[in-house]
């Protein structure tokens, strides 16, 4: 019984073990800014714009994913992904220009980029009862390497004499070090995933052996119909808020708020730690409806951001900032698994693969642009005004949602 019930839920372990792993790398970046700023002396634009490359591959990556996908089958896709960010992650491992650590920033954007729409159609499939649970369970995952990423960031770069000196006989043992873990796992998880999945009815292509694969028009035709097209328009808003929030919290919070950097690491660690939110909402989203649920989280995130752009101007300190973080953590997160599940009811079978693809390349691509833009403005004029930018963001995404919800 035990073993049927693990091979019951293989598809959903494995590729969400893959998704945590691409969040982990993901967000190993934005606390290591400082310590890439001070190995390479570049600014906070230089910084955020590598970064934004590393989005801007990462959300290219989402329409051939799914495309590819809907002809090939899920499972080949996420493997060739995970061995891509595996060998990325290893480049990042040893010392050299700081043009050959972009360089290795895109490769991992390109070997991450592949999975998500890839993992919520195939999720889809596997679990067509219990999508909004499902998809919960997998966003949570993959949430937890946000969490991890910052824990293993302040681990490294404070820890004691005898695992210094441990970590100072491995290739990259300053700040690349977690970089090294990354890859190997990656690797591995690859191959488990191979083996496993392969075979499964999971594994195989949506369009079959017909001829009658979609080609980029219909896909495109799509945006024809307005409701999906104002929907895309939250998804835009809510990842342009997100994306630049999660590249500079912890530069916000040291130099705006000014907390203690150690202090600022672990709060962004907040961010993903409430991640188990998405249990509660993709579930609840099943019982009493998509609109309901995201117009909530859209609503608490944008409150949150509001609340954090307010935080230096009232003295607050830790403790406060704690509380601000957790709750725009609980809006965001919350609203992930809604917006996956919701877009997988509006697609046709035939174009999910692709069509979630375009919606993903379209959100990323805002996203993606959020770190530059974060990094410009804050060199300009300051944090504050940035992270403003961003609350207006998530708001016109939680207007736009009520509005879909009240003339649906």
């Amino acid at each position: 019984m035990a073993r049927d019930r693990i091979g019951e839920y293989d598809a959903l372990i494995l590729v969400s073990l893959v998704w945590f792993l691409g969040k982990f790398v993901r967000y190993l970046f934005p606390p290591l800014f400082e310590s890439i700023q001070g190995a390479y002396g570049v600014s906070n634009a230089v910084v955020g714009t590598a970064f934004t490359g590393f989005m801007i591959v990462y959300a290219l990556l989402q329409f051939p994913s799914g495309a590819v996908a809907d002809r090939l089958g899920p499972v080949r896709v996420i493997v060739a992904g995970a061995l891509v960010a595996g060998a990325g992650s290893l480049a990042v491992v040893f010392d050299a220009p700081f043009a050959a650590l972009v360089a290795a920033m895109l490769v991992i954007g390109a070997g991450t980029g592949v999975h998500k729409t890839v993992s919520v159609r195939l999720i889809a499939r596997v679990y067509p009862a219990r999508t909004g649970r499902m998809l919960g369970a997998h966003d949570t995952l993959g949430a937890m390497g946000g969490v991890a990423a910052p824990a293993v960031v302040v681990a490294v770069l404070s820890a004691p004499p005898a695992l210094a000196a441990v970590l100072a006989r491995l290739p990259g043992a300053d700040w690349r070090a977690p970089f090294l873990l990354t890859g190997v796992l990656a690797v591995g998880l690859a191959v488990a995933t191979a083996v496993r999945l392969s075979g499964s009815p999971a594994a195989t292509g949506a369009t079959g052996s017909d001829g009658d694969d979609p080609d980029t028009r219909e896909y495109l035709r799509l945006f024809r119909n307005p409701r999906f097209s104002a929907f895309v328009l939250v998804t835009v808003g809510f990842s342009f808020a997100h994306n630049g929030l999660v590249a500079f919290l912890p530069l916000y919070l040291s130099e705006a708020a000014e907390l203690p950097t150690a202090t600022a690491n672990l709060l962004y660690s907040l961010v993903f730690a409430v991640t188990f939110v998405q249990l509660v909402t993709g579930d609840l989203s099943d019982r009493v409806g998509r609109f309901p649920v995201m117009v909530g989280t859209l609503g608490l995130a944008a409150a949150a951001l509001v609340a954090l752009v307010s935080l230096p101007s009232l003295g607050v300190g830790a403790v406060a900032a704690a509380v601000v973080v957790a709750l725009f953590g609980l809006g965001s997160h919350g609203f992930q698994p809604v917006r996956s599940a919701y877009l997988m009811e509006l697609l046709p079978e035939r174009l999910a693969g692709g069509g979630l693809g375009v919606v993903r390349t379209l959100l990323m691509g805002a996203g993606a642009l959020a770190p530059s833009a974060v990094g410009i403005v804050a060199d300009a004029v300051g944090f504050r005004p940035a992270f403003a930018l961003l609350a207006g963001s998530m708001g016109l995404a939680a207007v736009v949602a009520a509005g879909l919800w009240v003339t649906e």
